[in-house]
């Protein structure tokens, strides 16, 4: 009985013994957990950035501004001398063609009779409307000729495009210049015509004004100069008018170029033969256009937010034919995208990853979760793209547009975005 007495004392005693051990334990494990936590909750989490990949491809850089459609070619026909003038019946719209059409009547009563002086003046008109007319026939011949050598040219690109010996964008180039080419042709052509009204027109003046009694009481008769339509008349009404006083103005509504009015700083980098698209114009495809010319004088424009600017008018030719724009017509808003710079194969990042520190820019590329701040040379940009020349190669991941928390060394996590 004493043995079991006290077999169970020293159980007892080494039960009263773990017990306070055990709460130890269980207390530093809590302790240790709860500094775990404290960690873990203090502990620095990734901040969400949105990411983009450098990546190399094609890049434009364009200048996008407002301007307006207008008649390449328009003519305003004036009173060549004095008279009554009788009711114009035309209106803006309608169609008139090159020597047969009657805009205007003109009755002189002897108003065309000339002094020696007036009569000098016109043999002097005459002479210089022949010159005119020679030069223009010239031009012609020469415009014809450049057509051809240009529609030969873009048959033989096409044909070396066909066997895959040339590429896309030289037999493009090559059908630009024939397009550029047929214009201008049509344009020379045009101009001919108007130079052998004028001179027909100084020849009627000459020979009415010498011969004034044989052509009492025939009126003048005037005839449109180009086949094309009437664009706008400026009087209507019989009166009696002036010599010089302008009746009716004809063009042809195909034959479009587009005024576009840039800053002054942006047309600098606009050169002649500058690739152009002109879009907003009312139809679903964007038109092709070529820049013929960038006006030498500059202008003053206040904008709508009352800022005095200097602009340039860039004039723009029409590429596509007739059919691709058949309800586009004079003086219509268009939006043109010039082209100033491109390159099929460039290294380049988003421009929203580019800041500017001092008078170089950085980047934020990431690296195994990690934010670290470079220094990156960069060329051109066309605002959503810029020109990656050094600090950064194909494939690095960059951080878009940081935020104040981004520092180098930070760690980050990819931000979904999700698609709208």
């Amino acid at each position: 009985m004493k043995t079991d007495s006290k077999n169970k004392t020293d159980s007892s005693k080494a039960a009263a013994r773990k017990k306070p051990r055990l709460q130890r334990i269980i207390t530093w494990i809590g302790a240790l957990l709860l500094v775990s936590l404290i960690v873990i909750g203090l502990w620095p989490k990734p901040h969400p950035a949105e990411i983009a990949t450098v990546s190399r491809g094609p890049l434009v850089v364009t200048i996008e501004e407002e301007g307006m459609t207008r008649v390449k070619n328009r003519y305003t026909i004036s009173s060549p001398v004095g008279g009554l003038l009788q009711r114009i019946d035309w209106k803006p719209g309608a169609v008139v063609e090159a020597g047969k059409t009657v805009l205007a009547v003109l009755n002189t009563q002897g108003a065309d009779l000339l002094d020696a002086r007036s009569l000098a003046l016109a043999e002097t008109r005459v002479k210089g409307a022949t010159a005119a007319r020679s030069r223009a026939a010239a031009q012609h011949e020469s415009a014809l000729a450049a057509a051809r050598l240009a529609a030969t040219d873009f048959d033989r690109a096409s044909k070396l495009f066909s066997s895959g010996s040339i590429s896309k964008r030289e037999r493009d180039a090559a059908q630009q210049n024939n397009t550029s080419a047929a214009q201008n042709s049509r344009a020379a052509g045009f101009a001919l015509d108007v130079a052998e009204f004028e001179l027909q027109q100084a020849q009627a003046v000459l020979v009415r004004g010498k011969e004034a009694g044989a052509n009492e009481g025939e009126p003048l008769i005037i005839t449109s100069p180009i086949s094309g339509r009437i664009l706008r008349v400026y009087q209507e009404s019989e009166r009696v008018v002036p010599a010089g006083f302008a009746l009716v103005e004809v063009g042809d509504p195909a034959d479009l170029e587009a005024r576009i009015e840039v800053l002054s700083r942006d047309a600098v980098n606009i050169k002649p033969g500058a690739r152009t698209e002109l879009v907003k114009w009312g139809g679903d495809d964007a038109l092709r256009g070529r820049v013929r010319v960038v006006e030498p004088s500059a202008f003053t424009k206040v904008s709508a937010l009352g800022v005095e600017e200097q602009r340039v008018n860039v004039i723009v030719d029409f590429l596509d034919p007739l059919n691709r724009r058949p309800t586009l017509g004079d003086a219509y808003r268009v939006e043109a995208r010039i082209v100033t710079w491109e390159a099929e194969d460039v290294l380049k990042a988003p421009a929203g990853a580019l800041f500017q520190q001092g008078d170089h820019w950085e980047a934020f590329r990431v690296s195994r979760g990690t934010a670290h701040l470079i220094t990156v040379k960069t060329g051109h940009s066309n605002g959503l793209e810029t020109e990656i020349v050094d600090g950064l190669a194909e494939g690095d991941e960059v951080i878009v547009y940081p935020g104040d928390k981004i520092t180098d060394g930070v760690s980050v996590t990819p931000l979904a975005i999700e698609s709208r």
